[in-house]
């Protein structure tokens, strides 16, 4: 037996329609299904990569409550923990019928902007956060980029929007981290198809931030930067001087796609020193390239006046740029791709 529903009291000795009263509610359906990512994302390794100058430590929470800035590692954590092994960036083909119609032109463009977004002194109003912390943080996104799948383009915005940002306001040493997070996600937002969840990036920081102080900071950040955000950076120019080369018949294809990814790896380890902040984004590529070759003793190397840079300033920074990726042998190896690693090998007079 079924035992009717109870009348309500207005109702009086009157009886509303039966299909009234047994009507179930219907739930509206969405106009659009919710998209959800079918394999959730891998958590980092939280070992450090070994390495003389400390490029390579990662950064810690600010609720960890550690206040070391020197490097930690145990010697049996180094050799079980990779955090970039089988990560390397694949090597991708040219478009050489774009560059024939607009290389120049676009190159011409991006040369003229670099004074206008090369932040300079980035440190100097900055009274909590220092070169070391920096370091830190910029060795721990470097991971972070490549575990979301990001492209070397987007490493280099996030790294010209924090140091935009540190010269212009000072940051308080506890929000830091959310400062890099944040850039990362400008970053991502200007060059990426599929960006990374504000939930993921507030994962990587084990919960010391919110939703709603993510969101504040990049407001500030954009307001600071005038939402100026297109800066020139190492990776265009790296693509620009291997087609060059390239059109020019200066290199065969698969060397100087080789030397590309030789050289963005030394790119890298210098996006985490303090000391190559001073040098512009074209610099830094034609003599990351230049020492590329060098490593890969390929028979010809790059011009370096194609970058039309002082012969004084190229030596000084490729000098240092020799020094860095002397210290940091070990790290680099991890930041390449199985069919460069075994051709490269820093020369004798390098060690």
């Amino acid at each position: 037996m079924v035992t009717p529903c109870p009348s309500s009291p207005a109702a009086g000795t009157g009886r509303r329609n039966d299909d009234q009263n047994l009507r179930a509610p219907v739930k509206k359906s969405r106009a659009l299904p919710r998209l959800r990512r079918k394999e959730p994302l891998r958590p980092l390794n939280p070992c450090p990569l070994p390495g003389d100058s400390g490029v390579c430590d990662l950064f810690e929470s600010p609720s960890s409550g550690s206040s070391s800035d020197s490097p930690t590692a145990s010697a049996a954590a180094r050799e079980h923990c990779n955090p970039l092994a089988g990560l390397a960036q694949p090597l991708t083909p040219l478009d050489l019928q774009t560059f024939r119609e607009y290389g120049q032109s676009c190159y011409a463009f991006r040369r003229a902007q670099e004074n206008h977004f090369h932040p300079r002194e980035s440190l100097a109003r900055q009274p909590q956060v220092t070169a070391e912390s920096r370091c830190k943080l910029l060795s721990w996104l470097i991971p972070v980029h490549r575990q979301f799948g990001l492209s070397f383009e987007s490493l280099c915005l996030t790294v010209n929007t924090l140091d935009r940002f540190l010269s212009t306001t000072p940051v308080a040493a506890d929000c830091f981290q959310l400062l890099g997070v944040t850039c990362l996600l400008i970053a991502c937002k200007q060059v990426e198809a599929h960006l990374p969840r504000v939930k993921q990036l507030l994962a990587l920081c084990c919960g010391a931030f919110s939703r709603q102080q993510l969101y504040n900071l990049e407001c500030i950040v954009l307001h600071r930067l005038r939402f100026d955000l297109g800066a020139p950076t190492i990776s265009f120019f790296l693509e620009h001087f291997t087609h060059t080369r390239v059109e020019a018949g200066q290199a065969e294809l698969s060397e100087a796609l080789e030397a590309q990814s030789l050289a963005r790896g030394v790119a890298e380890l210098s996006l985490a020193d303090y000391a190559f902040t001073s040098y512009t984004p074209s610099l830094l590529a034609i003599c990351c390239l230049a020492l590329a070759d060098r490593m890969l003793r390929l028979p010809r190397g790059v011009d370096l006046r194609m970058g039309e840079h002082p012969e004084a300033t190229l030596k000084d920074c490729l000098g240092k740029l020799q020094l860095l990726v002397t210290i940091n042998n070990a790290s680099l190896t991890h930041m390449l791709p199985a069919q460069i690693l075994g051709k490269c090998s820093l020369p004798p007079s390098w060690k």
